[in-house]
């Protein structure tokens, strides 16, 4: 999830444009110089398809671009450099597609062995601003990080950057499923492109991509891919507790209208081709509402174009009836909010910081603190760093910077422990 800006005032026409099937043009977007993947003998999950070039850039270049956004630099190291990996994974319902994502690798000079940094990105609509398509939000994390000396995965999700079909948005199963595969293809990629990875992953993420974190580490912890080694987790501002939390959120006023009509719309619609939820979108939406919702969230409309051509409020853009089943869901309903709600709802054997803002009304901290709660039930003692009043977009401002310096301890602690033991094991034969 993001934090909403500007609302475009030209509702009329641009109603107009979607039930007429006129789509805006895609921003236009540099060549990427390709690599073509080894060849595979057979199709499988986490298979890398292509690499392509997509970005250069050096410290200077790094430090502005993170400053120009508000985010302190101080911790840029090295310049880096950017790929579009294409690969092999799997829809919701467990058919073969691909998917894309970025990779991003440090201009360092170096032929050591590197950590890496799992990266999942917040709410996007517009599938051309997905980390591996767009120089944009998305690659500010990852860009930082790689500055600061690990690889990263940032993978777009299914159906965003240059991947087929739609975004089944908030499917905790398909984002992870997708994620996995991401580090697969990385792991690939990085060893042909000469930077071979140690298999320790560092988890993070925003908004959508704090759940997404906090599942793909729970799948890590549990042995989904033995090539690869949790060392930490450190997900920012994640709707962890939607049917708890956020649904309650949204009709109590702690979820801002803007956000709250673009997430339900998004929500709604992503869902409902997941499961029965409603059917036809007249059975959810008002017109002229119903008839264009469908089209705008086509993930080729942006932020503000959706906005734009939606009602100010979700009560404004619902039926009476289903606004009220909203409140009091049950049924299948309820299911989608339940089935994604347990991404906390286990105990890591490694760090955990969970990152947060109180003056956040896209994903209030209730969502935060609930996760913790799960987490401290089974054992587990995660910190809540509460960055203050500040929004949605600037707790992860605030804490992108905090997160390198954490995984820059954990490390360090790792390499400490590895040293000691190495420098001082006792000779062969004695205890």
């Amino acid at each position: 999830m993001v934090n909403i800006g500007i609302r475009i005032s030209a509702v009329t026409t641009l109603l107009a444009a979607v039930v007429g099937g006129c789509a805006p043009a895609a921003q236009a977007q540099p060549a990427a110089r390709a690599h073509p993947a080894r060849a595979q003998p057979a199709a499988h999950r986490g298979d890398l398809v292509s690499v392509e070039d997509v970005s250069t850039r050096t410290p200077t270049q790094v430090s502005a671009f993170l400053t120009s956004a508000g985010i302190d630099s101080a911790q840029v190291r090295y310049g880096v450099r950017g790929y579009r990996l294409t690969y092999r994974t799997i829809t919701p319902q467990g058919s073969r597609t691909t998917a894309t994502g970025l990779l991003v690798l440090p201009d360092d000079g170096r032929h050591t062995r590197l950590d890496l940094v799992a990266d999942t990105h917040g709410t996007m609509v517009d599938r051309a601003y997905a980390p591996s398509v767009g120089e944009d939000d998305g690659r500010l994390s990852p860009y930082l990080h790689a500055s600061a000396g690990r690889a990263v995965a940032a993978p777009d999700y299914l159906g965003l950057g240059k991947g087929p079909g739609r975004h089944p948005y908030m499917d905790t199963a398909s984002a992870v499923s997708a994620s996995l595969d991401m580090l697969r293809a990385t792991r690939t990629a990085a060893r042909e492109l000469g930077r071979p990875l140690t298999g320790d992953v560092y988890g993070t993420g925003f908004s959508q991509g704090g759940q997404v974190a906090m599942a793909l580490g729970r799948a890590l912890s549990r042995g989904a891919d033995t090539h690869f080694r949790l060392k930490a987790l450190a997900p920012v501002s994640g709707p962890y507790d939607i049917a708890g939390q956020e649904l309650p959120a949204l009709f109590d006023g702690r979820v801002n209208d803007t956000s709250g009509v673009l997430y339900m719309a998004y929500w709604l619609t992503a869902q409902n081709r997941l499961r029965p939820l409603y059917g036809d979108t007249g059975n959810a939406f008002r017109e002229p509402y119903a008839r264009v919702v469908e089209e705008l969230l086509d993930s080729h409309h942006t932020t503000e174009e959706v906005l734009g051509a939606l009602p100010g409020t979700v009560q404004e853009m619902l039926t009476p009836e289903f606004y009220a089943r909203l409140q009091h869901p049950r049924g299948a309903l309820l299911d989608a909010l339940r089935d994604n709600d347990h991404t906390c709802d286990w105990k890591p054997d490694v760090p955990v910081r969970l990152y947060t803002a109180s003056g956040d009304t896209d994903v209030p901290i209730g969502n935060t603190l609930s996760c913790a709660r799960q987490l401290a039930a089974h054992g587990k003692k995660a910190p809540v760093a509460d960055q203050g009043a500040v929004g949605h977009d600037g707790a992860f401002k605030k804490s992108v910077p905090q997160i390198v310096r954490l995984f820059d301890s954990v490390a360090g602690t790792a390499q400490y422990q590895l040293f000691c033991c190495q420098k001082f094991q006792a000779p062969h034969g004695l205890p």
